[in-house]
């Protein structure tokens, strides 16, 4: 396989009619309508499991506040959270590949959005910590059965469009979270923005009604069907077989992570506590900042077609390295504002063609479960971050307060240039 293209990509460009197809609104319109609604559910269930993770990002000096701790005791929960997340991807993800996407995708959503209540009810510390540890669990399976999901229902020559589209669900729950965040904050308390984040669960009755299984697990349980191998001995096989493709995709996955969360999980915090912004300031960064990560999968989307998914990952990730500064060191909020939309967009650049890419380049018979296990363990290997950013940022001290700024930078400029290295310089197959 040639470094910057998947096979199936490689498949697709080799098509004479694709440049007539790569026109995006021709893209979309290649759709039809149950191809629609199964890709619109998936990008929702992404979208509000995000939000449902990044409200404790914006409430958590409220929460330490409630429960008397410092910030970076309560930085802990996002630990927890990225630590479960490859458990749930594995468990969901095996039960994906042998009971399909569809079912176990409204399990999930169903105990993702009952724990976002049960975390809002939490009495102390340690109870609110083990419902945002399972929650994490549920996180880690839902972004794998919903990529499988969505990429096996959609036409090959719309995935790269619609991949980037898919994967900014993730900046559009961080925007959303922004704006409940600013609208509740001061008037209900954090608990309430826990409550709100249930809602999702009415999305089960829409993917039970309207939702089709997976046609090409379908046809994969079928011929599982008419052989007599033992289904673990077949998967071991496979995983010995392509172990270099999980060992590429894990390294890539953490690198990724990191970049993400150790630029955008901590960031209100450095807002709030060390430039004092009020929550109408962080609100207001928090969207443009996200408007800029939507509007940079779309590009990913759109120009992978032209310079392949590796080659577009590596642009996008040089370019968020090169804004790093302007998304600290400025003390001006327009400036800071111009920074964060920056640096978002280019990160989600880089994350743009991650759900096709990983699909691509996944075992067919593990597609369920090999994209959310090396994307989740990506994040287990990137779970501290948060924490790693407040315990050195409360150890140096910029006029009396935590140097979160400083942290945030320093961490996510090191696996800007690890990304690259692993892109440019790695054959994953």
């Amino acid at each position: 396989m040639e470094e910057s293209f998947s096979k199936e990509w490689q498949d697709n460009k080799s098509d004479p009619s694709l440049s007539e197809r790569e026109n995006p609104l021709k893209l979309l319109k290649s759709i039809n309508k149950t191809q629609f609604i199964t890709f619109f559910v998936t990008y929702l269930s992404w979208t509000f499991v995000s939000f449902d993770y990044f409200i404790v990002t914006f409430t958590l000096p409220y929460i330490a506040k409630d429960f008397k701790l410092k910030p970076s005791d309560v930085a802990v929960s996002i630990t927890l959270m990225l630590t479960f997340r490859p458990l749930g991807a594995l468990i969901f993800g095996l039960l994906s590949d042998k009971y399909g996407r569809k079912y176990p995708l409204m399990a999930n959503i169903f105990i993702f959005s009952g724990l976002q209540l049960a975390s809002g009810f939490a009495p102390n510390f340690l109870t609110y910590s083990i419902t945002r540890a399972i929650f994490g669990m549920a996180m880690g399976g839902e972004w794998g059965l919903g990529a499988a999901l969505a990429m096996e229902a959609l036409p090959l020559e719309s995935r790269g469009l619609l991949s980037g589209i898919l994967q900014e669900g993730y900046a559009l729950g961080f925007l959303l979270a922004a704006v409940v965040y600013y609208a509740v904050i001061t008037n209900w308390g954090w608990r309430t923005t826990y409550y709100i984040g249930s809602f999702p669960i009415l999305l089960v009755l829409i993917i039970y009604f309207l939702v089709p299984e997976s046609e090409e697990w379908k046809r994969l349980h079928a011929e599982r069907k008419t052989t007599k191998i033992n289904p673990r001995e077949k998967t071991r096989s496979i995983i010995i077989n392509h172990w270099k493709i999980f060992l590429f995709s894990i390294l890539l996955m953490t690198a990724l992570n990191f970049i993400v969360h150790g630029s955008k999980d901590l960031y209100p915090t450095f807002l709030n506590v060390q430039l004092d912004f009020t929550p109408g300031q962080i609100t207001f960064i928090t969207i443009i900042a996200n408007i800029g990560s939507i509007i940079g999968g779309f590009i990913n989307g759109y120009i992978c077609h032209f310079l392949g998914r590796k080659n577009a990952m590596i642009t996008f990730t040089f370019l968020a390295g090169c804004f790093l500064p302007l998304y600290v060191l400025p003390r001006n909020y327009i400036v800071l504002t111009i920074g964060a939309f920056a640096v978002y967009l280019c990160i989600g650049g880089s994350w743009g063609s991650i759900p096709a890419y990983l699909n691509e380049i996944a075992p067919v018979e593990l597609r369920g479960t090999f994209p959310g296990l090396v994307y989740q363990t990506g994040t287990l290997l990137a779970s501290s971050s948060a924490q790693i950013e407040a315990f050195f940022g409360e150890m140096i001290k910029e006029e009396g307060s935590p140097d979160y700024g400083l942290t945030i930078a320093l961490l996510t400029s090191l696996f800007v240039i690890v990304i690259i290295i692993i892109l440019k310089f790695t054959n994953n197959v």
